[in-house]
């Protein structure tokens, strides 16, 4: 697990340093540096899967594209060395720098600097434990890609820029093939008896669209994902709708779920704006399943523009306090960022939770506006 990133000269990033728990929520308006926070981690990654990151860093494909080198570096920096350092319960401190050769700017790999740390596989941002879901996540469509290798055997989710697009690959093998069951009691949802993945992930759709069923069938070389829905007093379904014709929020909700549901303790998710379509009660009700899976020890590091994504989390750190079902208020870590003006830079400020699910302090454009709306009509 990670415990802390710290990034040096990277994009808007002159000398960030973050602390990382169980679940954790980065905030903040556009522009100020939130998705740099993600690239710096699949920058790492990439580069691990493509077995150069022991020589530099590769800027470009499969999960993220910087550009150039010019594109990577922060604007004002005193030097152009680029760094992140990690620390983890695995390997402690690990250190990586890196700086563009001869001073040209204009390439796509930065070689490393000095001696690179020993990255193991066993470390969960370069593990099979591990899921990338964007904010780019795949609109519904007629059919979904099959890829073996990237689901069965390394149990990927997304191998292009966090897409999501193998996830009805994935549902149709681990949920009706394997028949693979969710591994912890507090994310079984009682909208079903059954506590496999299928119908768990089922289940917590219903959270969204009372009354869903997911329907995932394999055609040929590619996937076809379904919908039907009980009617009550009907012994039987609805015909089987196409995932085009039932909306955004189920299909761009799958994905994470799908994610949360199928992981073990130890595992790092990095999900981008979880909100993406989904109604007021629905992202609630996500925010709730993403608390609880943190609670197992499933790290998650999300961005978000959602007020009822951090209420959400809220509300389960006070259920927590009452009811023991939730996350406790010491696992949840939000960082608010902001643009220091001066230096043209990423600034980030912890908000800690008190208990009964209240924070310490409300910074100003930490979603303030629906308050400040209320004000205007109100006349205050």
């Amino acid at each position: 697990m990670i415990n802390k990133l710290s990034i040096r000269n990277f994009k808007a990033h002159r000398n960030t340093e973050l602390e990382f728990k169980n679940l954790n929520i980065l905030s903040g308006i556009n522009g100020v540096g939130k998705s740099s926070i993600f690239q710096s981690l699949l920058l790492l990654r990439q580069s691990f899967e493509n077995n150069v990151l022991n020589t530099g860093l590769q800027l470009n494909k499969p999960h993220c594209d910087i550009g150039f080198i010019s594109d990577a570096l922060y604007q004002y920096g005193e030097d152009d060395i680029i760094q992140f350092a990690l620390s983890s319960d695995e390997s402690g401190e690990q250190v990586w720098s890196f700086k563009p050769e001869n001073n040209n700017a204009k390439k796509n790999f930065i070689p490393i600097l000095g001696d690179a740390p020993i990255s193991s596989s066993e470390l969960s941002i370069f593990s099979e434990k591990f899921q990338y879901l964007s904010a780019a996540r795949l609109s519904p469509r007629e059919t979904y890609p099959l890829d073996s290798n990237a689901v069965e055997t390394k149990k990927q989710l997304s191998i292009e820029k966090g897409q999501g697009e193998l996830a009805v690959h994935f549902l149709y093998h681990f949920g009706i093939e394997k028949k693979q069951r969710v591994k912890f009691a507090n994310l079984i949802n009682p909208n079903s008896e059954f506590d496999d993945l299928l119908n768990q992930t089922t289940a917590w759709e219903r959270e969204i669209s009372p009354g869903v069923n997911v329907v995932p069938k394999q055609s040929g070389k590619s996937f076809n994902l379904k919908y039907t829905f009980n009617k009550p007093n009907d012994i039987g379904p609805t015909n089987e709708f196409s995932a085009e014709n039932v909306g955004f929020g189920l299909s761009y909700a799958l994905p994470i779920i799908v994610a949360v549901l199928s992981a073990d303790a130890g595992s790092l998710i990095l999900i981008e704006n979880p909100e993406a379509h989904l109604h007021p009660k629905g992202q609630s009700k996500l925010a709730e399943l993403l608390a609880l899976a943190a609670q197992n020890g499933i790290q998650i590091i999300m961005e978000t523009h959602s007020d009822h994504i951090i209420n959400g989390v809220l509300v389960a750190c006070k259920k927590f306090e009452q009811e023991e079902r939730g996350i406790t208020r010491e696992q949840v870590k939000i960082h608010h960022f902001t643009r220091d003006e001066n230096t043209h830079s990423a600034k980030a400020v912890e908000i800690k939770i008190r208990e009964g699910g209240k924070i310490d302090k409300q910074p100003v454009e930490f979603f303030d506006q629906t308050e400040n709306d209320l004000n205007y009509l109100l006349g205050f």
